[in-house]
């Protein structure tokens, strides 16, 4: 049975963003909602800085008792040892995070990472009670070859395998044909995308949440204000839930 499920404007900063940035800019953003006196149990919003950047955005959360989220970009599938560089989910539950970003398409592009690693660090981040936000996605080749949806579902149902049928997740679709390339996915497109891996879920007995990606409305958007990136998501909004590229 599908739980549920809220709305979800996630914001990826991906490597931009210092700690005193990262101050300014969730001050900003959490007054802007309260402007515009938004519901956070309508609509979530979480925010995704550097992990430098962490504990200067929980520090300022919890002593403004801002109902803002936050989560990581990435973690590792090890809990610890000689893994330079890497993140421990249990670093990331001890910070308070609540989610974390995994297999998003520039570290599948860029660290050449697999189904099995976006596996592997999902089952880590339930053992550390922080919950994943997968992503999945066709590059143009790809939608070319083998059509909508065929790549993320594939994808999906490659990284669920194993999964607790009660697992909490949230899967994020990436339209990495239209990042950069000039071309837009339109919000008929993300749902159509959406609802495919959902119903492949359902078949296997997944009780999950499933969210869009906003990059599908937006293809990049590197420096946005919060006033525009707010008004935007609230105006265009799509149904379920959203991830937007930083």
């Amino acid at each position: 049975m599908v739980t549920p499920r809220v709305p979800l404007i996630a914001g990826n900063w991906k490597m931009n963003l210092n700690h005193l940035d990262a101050i300014a800019f969730v001050q900003k953003l959490a007054w802007t909602l309260k402007d515009a006196k938004h519901n956070y149990s309508e609509v979530e919003v979480s925010v995704f800085p550097p992990f430098t950047d962490i504990r200067s955005v929980q520090n300022l959360i919890e002593a403004d008792k801002l109902e803002l989220g936050y989560g990581a970009q990435d973690l590792s599938a090890h809990d610890s040892g000689a893994y330079t560089g890497e993140i421990s989910g249990a670093f990331l539950k001890a910070l308070g995070a609540s989610y974390v970003i995994i297999g998003h398409s520039e570290r599948r592009q860029y660290h050449a990472e697999t189904d099995e690693v976006v596996r592997a660090k999902s089952l880590t981040a339930f053992k550390h009670g922080v919950t994943p936000i997968i992503c999945v996605g066709e590059t143009e080749a790809e939608l070319e070859e083998f059509g909508p949806s065929a790549v993320p579902v594939a994808q999906l149902k490659a990284t669920v395998a194993g999964f607790d049928k009660d697992a909490d997740f949230v899967v994020a679709y990436e339209p990495v044909w239209a990042i950069g390339t000039g071309k837009t996915a339109t919000s008929q497109q993300a749902q159509e995308a959406q609802r495919t891996p959902q119903g492949a879920l359902e078949r296997v007995g997944m009780d999950q949440r499933v969210t869009q990606q906003r990059e599908a409305a937006r293809p990049h958007a590197p420096a946005v204000e919060p006033e525009e990136l707010v008004v935007d998501l609230l105006r265009d909004a799509m149904p379920e839930q959203a991830i937007g590229g930083g």
